[in-house]
């Protein structure tokens, strides 16, 4: 899909659900969630979730930025 699609899709308000995964890969996004069991009231379980995702390419570029390499 071409720039001047995806700027008309904008002004309408409607945008392909793979545009919008590229965009949120290509900047990076943060799932996070919290998971409670209880019983009575009592808490049994609690997870907590927090998950960076983003693509590799965006992580390149950021590394590239700031210069950071990885060397073991």
């Amino acid at each position: 899909m071409t720039s001047a699609a995806v700027e008309s899709n904008d002004q309408l308000g409607e945008i392909a659900l793979v545009d919008l995964l590229d965009r949120l890969l290509g900047t990076g996004v943060v799932l996070a969630g919290d998971l409670v069991i209880s019983l009575s009231g009592v808490d049994l379980v609690q997870v907590r979730l927090h998950a960076p995702i983003t693509s590799v390419r965006a992580e390149m570029r950021a590394g590239a930025l700031t210069g950071a390499t990885d060397e073991t």
